[in-house]
């Protein structure tokens, strides 16, 4: 199906915009400034936030291969990134994959915290720069130029707050804010792929209301950030990684809602037992009257818990919805041979990348109704971000850790697998307010450079998400004035409207049965797989021979 005429030649990273150059003394002469408490932002930053019809949120996923990233490389890619617009987003949400080793990231907390400072250091230090340029003119080394990498010391509090972190397994989510007092009621989902649904790949997810500065009026948002099964031939393994997220992630325990109803009151009992009896007495009831009411208050019943698991799930209808990730999906279902042709990165080549987006995956199986359904996606105008070999730099004294060579591994096809999508503005609501004509507003989606750490580009979408009031996103339960049967029937088909899958009330309890087994493996492979491990476990025997030693000579 493909073929390679020649070996990939080993190419450098085209930078969204030429960033100054840099070198290994530089960066290692970067502070990073300390993060701050919860409670700490810019006040510089929120006091130039006015009131807004809509959220501007950036939204970064980034498969990180086990790895620390490099601080001030990632920020100043990041800085390159969020520089296309004049002002910093209102959130910031990172979608991290493989984001520490899986011993780590299954013991989490302090064996995981080290990875996921960085990245908080990286966007602090990018947006820093953006909002004190002024302050680089005297750094050492530095020529006015505005890159991360050339500044040494700024002594400020952070631009951006981490309002919540949550992983699963070694899948992550970070979102930040610039002022944390416009997020409220932060809620969390997960769940695992992997062996007994435990997380060495599976999705998190978090739920906020943004409350906007000097406005009465909130935004909901649902951020999802998932890792989906790999290889080219597991396309549906894939697909029911989706349908898991779609019925096992919920917001709050199903069961709660499926619980039977306690019985009424002994007043309102006693008063339905006197009415039975005037109505026996008149002989006016009918058994077929007494089945109708029974039908009418169950079905009622039936639909209020449904429209209750919806609400639970990613599909809210009130909530707009981002999920994004190292989605895997291929170019190819098989693996390439020898002579494949693969995508270039050079316009002039008979083989440039714009030309394989025709064999994605996940787009065929979008648009057939497999997967992410309902999701909309910008068009993709960046190359494939999966899979890269780092080659190593031709001279140790011309190392520039901006511009990385690599060469696209030969034993994989290189595909699109790092992705965001969306859910765009319900078709009710746009035909409700017609007249404003409600939008998501892309700015951009694009990916970052090469960086050495990962096999994976990192991606990025920075949109406008707009405030809408709740009452015009939720569906309509019957036909609305100038809107006919056909439109309804389409309408239909949004998940919003209607759930693609039926929720699992058992999920809830198995992932937490799976984190108990997550916690036991992650130390298990931790004292076994380890330096550190290696270490406490020789300590140990060390101590256990000399408790015996002690003992038989006492």
């Amino acid at each position: 199906m493909f073929r390679r005429t020649k070996a990939p030649h080993p190419q450098e990273t085209p930078s969204l915009a030429q960033p100054a150059p840099a070198t290994a003394d530089k960066i290692a002469s970067v502070s990073v400034p300390v993060s701050a408490t919860a409670g700490e932002s810019r006040s510089s930053s929120a006091s130039t936030m006015t009131p807004s019809t809509a959220v501007d949120v950036f939204f970064l996923t980034f498969n990180c291969a086990k790895n620390f990233i490099d601080v001030p490389v990632f920020a100043t890619h990041l800085h390159t990134a969020l520089k296309q617009r004049a002002e910093l987003p209102d959130l910031v949400v990172f979608s991290l994959q493989e984001v520490a080793p899986i011993a780590y990231s299954f013991i989490g907390s302090y064996f995981l915290n080290p990875y996921l400072t960085r990245y908080e250091e990286a966007l602090n230090l990018a947006a820093d720069v953006l909002n004190n340029p002024e302050a680089l003119e005297d750094a050492p080394g530095g020529d006015g130029a505005i890159s991360p990498l050339t500044r040494a010391t700024l002594v400020a509090p952070p631009v951006y707050t981490l309002v919540r972190s949550k992983n699963v397994g070694m899948t992550a989510i970070l979102l930040f804010a610039r002022d944390p007092k416009t997020v409220a009621d932060v809620q969390e989902a997960e769940v695992g792929f992997g062996a007994a649904e435990m997380g060495n790949k599976g999705a998190v997810g978090l739920r906020i209301v943004y409350e906007g500065v000097g406005s009465d009026k909130s935004s909901e948002m649902t951020f999802v950030a998932t890792h989906l099964a790999a290889m080219e031939w597991n396309l549906a393994r894939r697909n029911a990684n989706w349908a898991a997220i779609m019925r096992s992630m919920t917001f709050d325990n199903p069961e709660k809602i499926l619980q039977p109803r306690k019985p009424s009151g002994s007043s309102s009992g006693g008063a339905s037992s006197s009415a039975d009896a005037q109505e026996a007495g008149n002989g006016r009831a009918s058994v077929e009257e007494a089945v109708r009411l029974l039908h009418n208050q169950v079905n009622e019943e039936s639909i209020l818990m449904q429209q209750r698991l919806h609400d639970i799930s990613v599909f809210k209808p009130t909530s707009h919805l981002f999920v994004g990730g190292d989605l895997n999906y291929r170019i190819s279902a098989t693996s390439p041979p020898p002579d494949a042709d693969f995508p270039s990165l050079d316009p002039e080549s008979e083989h440039y990348y714009p030309q394989f987006l025709p064999l994605d995956q996940l787009t065929r199986e979008r648009l057939s109704g497999r997967t992410l359904h309902g999701l909309s996606e910008h068009r993709i105008e960046f190359p494939p971000t999966y899979k890269y070999d780092i080659l190593p730099a031709e001279s140790s004294t011309l190392r520039d850790p901006l511009n990385v060579r690599w060469k696209f591994a030969p034993h994989r096809y290189p595909s699109w697998t790092d992705r965001i999508l969306y859910l765009d503005i319900a078709p009710w609501t746009k035909a409700r307010l017609s007249k404003a004509t409600p939008e998501m507003k892309v700015h951009s989606y694009d990916c970052m450079p090469v960086v050495s750490s990962s096999d994976h580009r990192p991606v990025f979408l920075r949109v406008e998400v707009p405030v809408i009031d709740k009452v015009d996103l939720i569906p309509p339960k019957e036909l609305e004035d100038g809107v006919s049967a056909a439109t309804v029937a389409e309408w239909n088909l949004d998940p919003r409207m209607k759930l693609p899958v039926t929720i699992d009330p058992e999920a809830w309890e198995r992932r937490a049965a799976a984190r108990k087994k997550e916690v036991m493996a992650g130390w298990s492979m931790f004292l076994w797989s380890t330096q550190e491990g290696a270490l406490i476990l020789g300590t140990f025997m060390v101590a256990i021979v000399l408790g015996w030693w002690l003992y038989q000579g006492w």
